[in-house]
């Protein structure tokens, strides 16, 4: 835990040595846990908005942006190497030295705009009520599990160095099953709560979010033929953005 911590979000959580490939498995099972504290700081800057009556696009802007700031935006930095390289074209070596330089391209830059656009505006939507606000945070804990997803068994690393190295294939199939299930449900309790966007959105945004994420992966895998580190903050900021659309769809509509 303290190295799930440690890595996916700022809060401090000490050294972890040695860093094994059991302990990183771990870490990427229990990055939802981990990422709580990311969830409550978007919950309160989306209530804090709806208190103070602002209008939704500006909370939905400072909410993500308080995300960002609580993960180091490493998750937006893994979503636009990760485009970048995909981009580059289908040769395995010219994609992956794309997607390890920190430059970030036009298609790394069109990806974040939309993603961050969509991410906000869909905060803005939830935050209408105290009930939205919940589950936007909520959506931000459990889009973190794809993070388990991108590490399962039977996905290799795409190179021997690296994050993607460490986790690479080290969570059970029955964890990520477990989260998915464990996710669909506890969306659709607190999406049939007075204000929320019914019983169906949250399990409806988690199938269209293992769909996408799944999509990812598979060009990932047809790429560069295995995961990196960039790789797994792509399929989270993907998959929380599936999320949110999905539960502000709901919520409006």
């Amino acid at each position: 835990m303290r190295l799930a911590v440690g890595t996916l979000t700022v809060v401090p959580s000490g050294d972890v040595t040695p860093v094994t490939r059991a302990r990183a498995g771990w870490a990427m099972a229990l990055a939802p846990v981990a990422a709580l504290p990311v969830g409550l700081v978007v919950g309160a800057v989306a209530v804090a908005g709806h208190l103070f009556i602002a209008p939704a696009l500006v909370t939905g802007t400072l909410a993500v942006g308080a995300a960002a700031l609580a993960t180091r935006a490493m998750h937006l930095d893994g979503l636009a190497d990760t485009v970048d390289g995909l981009g580059a074209g289908w040769d395995r070596e010219r994609a992956l030295a794309v997607m390890r330089t920190g430059d970030v391209g036009p298609m790394g830059v069109t990806a974040l705009v939309v993603v961050l656009l969509a991410q906000a505006v869909s905060v803005g939507a939830l935050s209408t009520s105290v009930g939205g606000c919940l589950l936007a945070g909520l959506a931000v804990v459990l889009g973190r599990a794809a993070c388990a997803g991108a590490s399962v068994r039977g996905l290799p690393a795409a190179r021997p160095d690296g994050l993607g190295a460490l986790v690479a294939s080290s969570v059970p199939p029955a964890v990520v099953a477990g989260w998915v299930v464990g996710a669909a449900l506890l969306l659709a309790l607190v999406g049939d709560l007075p204000g929320g966007p019914g019983p169906l959105a949250g399990p409806a945004g988690v199938l269209l979010g293992v769909l996408a994420v799944g999509w990812l992966l598979r060009r990932v895998l047809r790429v560069v033929g295995g995961v990196t580190g960039d790789t797994m903050g792509a399929a989270v900021e993907v998959a929380t953005t599936v999320l949110l659309v999905a539960l502000a769809t709901g919520a409006t509509s």
